[in-house]
């Protein structure tokens, strides 16, 4: 896609006027049901409804997943040797086979057609895969270069294709033939039918929702002929570009899936600066003060960024900003000094964790950071009995309470601020849309701090959080010791133990962390109970904890405070210690299964440790062998710290959608475009969305594309301006 040209702003306005849709007699795809298309039944009608294509909109975009190439076939008997041919036909016979004197092993294919047959073999093969693959009277195109054997003409290592059963009595004609993912009972030939009549019936009628200034800019096809061609590709289109959703026709579809999400973010952003905010004024004399309170000097970043945080303070519209900093890079005293400015002025702040650990550990830190202010705080959770709870909310409502820390139950219906001025929310990619917006209208429109020790690829930083401003914490504080991390077989479960033995008689602590509570009969991977059991008998002289997710409130807490305290040596644990647990004499972190993990949440376990002035060490134990791709993968935690390279990693290990969770993001879903591999499209799609909104913040100059944005984004853009 090209991407040079820009829109030009008379360009945009003037051309969106003249260019206004044709009204139609018709309603558009997505208000005419799919039933009212001919050669659709009720039975079709049913079957389509099951997989929610109710409307003609949704039926054309049912995209093929696959194209069979059958533009240069030829029928057996016409192939000859010593060039690249492509024949189809049915398999006769498949299966082992062993040729010349040394018998050797291959796997052949009779292929037949009304011609002829032709022999298919592969040296270099995995028998299990090639059995389970093929079976007898199974369709085939097959490509390759034919070579001859013995006066007969045969395919080495050919490519395949697999022909469905419905396919094979229109395989031999010419031309890019679409394959379907199957739909119920319904056929592919049936399906292309039903197809070929919508678009008769629609021709010369599809409404493109793109503005026309941007397909002129980038040479777009419209929407109609960009269905057409993908759906029914002409012959001089490359498979190879199609197969990769690279040819024009999805690149434009590609751009509007992307347009619309950004245009999406880029109007919620808008609405947030057009809201009445609270300008908090910033007491530099009072910011000094603070700062030389500090055990410590903040960095060079935490600086920047806390500059960034009280320049949006003091504007007139909400603080609507992304803090982000890798492990143990100071986030929560950021937090704590915005805090300061917000209740230096009379308001109130509300900080939100998603565990009562996390929430405990920033109200221990707020404690001491505010002791010498003189400033309460509030801690506000599930564990509280009715009693206090009510006191406290009762204290929290009349103001006593500057500083609020808690749990989702801040979020109570119950809980009431008298002033609420800033919202802190921490870790927040944990909360749902709605979590977070209903800790904001706590308040008239408070200023929002959102933060995340998991570092998010720009990639995603420019969709999931594409309508915040972001600050970055790219700096650790001195001192911190670099965590030396190892992989290490399970087989050396020997060499584990001695390691950690070596370390907790120096006196010095440990995690060991295991992906299960409980013996799981689906899984066998290691459970924090059971080897709870085993390593008090292995350590008989160390003390050794167990916490995990069902651990009764009291107990926890107990827990916690000898591990602490130093009492206990050992904390064997499930992932609720991902964050929140801050011990610098905490120098080991042992995580069993690791491949069972994602790298960014190996990173954040990682992140316990190293937190005081020794060394610490980080073992990761697979049952995997070295040249396994779960080990090699793991490798990755051994080669760096950096915790955005290794959520870059993630990102394409994972995907987009598990590496955040789609259903937390708050986005409409993308159905052929994809965030890694499309990448440059998004990053012109996005500069155009903005450029949009710049230019026509109404979205008025051509309709059809207000109208799209908000169907595609339905509710969630009523909570405009929640991260």
């Amino acid at each position: 896609m090209k991407v040079e040209p820009a829109i030009a702003e008379s360009n945009s306005l003037s051309s969106s006027k003249r260019d206004s849709p044709k009204p139609s007699l018709k309603p558009p795809l997505h208000k005419f049901p799919v039933q009212f298309i001919k050669g659709v039944g009720p039975r079709i009608a049913e079957i389509l409804a099951s997989k929610e294509i109710l409307t003609c909109e949704d039926l054309l975009a049912y995209f093929p997943y696959r194209y069979l190439d059958q533009r240069s076939l030829e029928p057996i008997n016409k192939l000859s040797p010593g060039k690249e041919r492509v024949t189809v036909g049915k398999i006769i016979s498949c299966g082992m086979a062993f040729v010349g004197a040394h018998r050797r092993k291959l796997f052949e294919i009779i292929l037949g057609d009304r011609s002829g047959v032709i022999s298919l073999k592969w040296f270099r093969f995995n028998p299990r895969q090639m059995m389970g693959a093929f079976k007898k009277d199974m369709g085939l195109v097959v490509s390759g270069e034919v070579t001859a054997f013995h006066g007969a003409c045969q395919f080495i290592h050919p490519t395949v294709q697999i022909v469905e059963a419905d396919l094979m009595d229109e395989v031999s004609a010419p031309g890019i033939v679409p394959v379907y993912s199957q739909l119920g009972g319904l056929g592919q030939k049936t399906l292309r039918k039903i197809i070929i009549n919508t678009f008769k019936h629609f021709q010369g009628e599809v409404m493109d929702p793109l503005p026309p200034p941007i397909r002129e800019t980038f040479k777009l096809p419209s929407k109609e002929q960009a269905l057409r061609e993908i759906h029914f590709p002409s012959e001089k289109t490359a498979l190879e570009e199609l197969m990769a959703c690279r040819t024009m026709a999805f690149k434009r579809e590609i751009f509007e899936e992307f347009f619309f999400m950004e245009l999406g973010l880029a109007l919620k952003r808008s609405q947030t600066k057009k809201e009445d905010g609270i300008p908090i004024l910033i007491n530099e004399e009072k910011i000094s003060f603070w700062k030389n309170h500090l055990p410590f000097q903040l960095t060079n970043a935490q600086e920047r960024v806390l500059n960034e945080i009280y320049t949006d303070l003091k504007e007139p519209h909400p603080m609507n900003r992304l803090l982000q900093g890798d492990v143990g890079s100071g986030k929560t005293v950021i937090s704590l000094l915005a805090a300061l400015a917000a209740i230096e002025q009379g308001y109130q702040v509300a900080l939100m964790a998603p565990t009562e650990i996390l929430a405990d550990q920033h109200f221990q830190t707020a404690l001491k950071f505010l002791a010498p202010f003189r400033i309460p705080v509030a801690l506000l959770t599930s564990r509280l009995d009715m009693t206090e709870r009510r006191r406290t909310r009762m204290r929290i409502r009349s103001g006593l309470f500057p500083l609020v820390i808690g749990t989702h139950a801040l979020i109570a219906e119950k809980v009431e601020f008298k002033n609420l001025g800033l919202v802190i929310i921490d870790e927040q990619h944990r909360f749902g849309v709605l979590q977070r917006a209903a800790l904001k209208e706590k308040g008239k429109n408070p200023h929002v701090l959102v933060m995340t020790a998991t570092p998010i690829p720009r990639t995603l930083s420019m969709t999931i959080y594409g309508d915040l401003d972001l600050s970055i914490i790219d700096e650790l504080p001195p001192g911190r010791q670099k965590i030396l991390t190892q992989v290490i077989q399970e087989k050396n479960r020997r060499t584990l133990y001695q390691l950690m033995g070596d370390i907790l008689d120096r006196g010095e602590q440990g995690y060991i962390v295991y992906p299960l509570i409980e013996e799981s009969e689906k899984l066998s991977l290691k459970d924090a109970t059971g080897m709870f059991e085993e390593l008090k008998r292995t350590f008989p002289k160390i003390s050794i904890g167990l916490l995990h997710g069902k651990t009764p409130l009291e107990e926890k807490e107990t827990l916690l405070k000898s591990f602490r305290a130093g009492e206990v040596k050992l904390l064997v644990a499930t992932t609720v210690i991902e964050v929140g647990i801050d011990v610098p004499n905490a120098t080991l972190m042992v995580i069993e299964q690791a491949e069972r993990f994602g790298l960014s949440q190996l990173h954040q376990l990682r992140g316990r440790v190293g937190r005081g002035s020794k060394g610490s060490l980080c073992l990761l134990i697979t049952p995997f062998g070295k040249t396994s791709p779960a080990f090699q993968r793991l490798d990755v935690m051994c080669e760096t710290q950096d915790g955005f390279r290794i959520a870059e990693e993630d990102l394409k290990i994972r995907g987009p959608g598990e590496f955040l969770g789609t259903r937390q993001s708050g986005l409409p879903g993308l159905q052929v475009a994809n965030l890694l591999r499309d990448y440059s499209i998004l990053k012109v799609a996005r500069r155009e969305a903005f450029r949009w909104m710049d230019h026509d913040p109404a979205l008025t100059q051509y309709p059809p594309l207000k109208e799209t944005l908000l169907r595609r984004w339905g509710e969630r853009l009523a909570l405009a301006d929640v991260g």
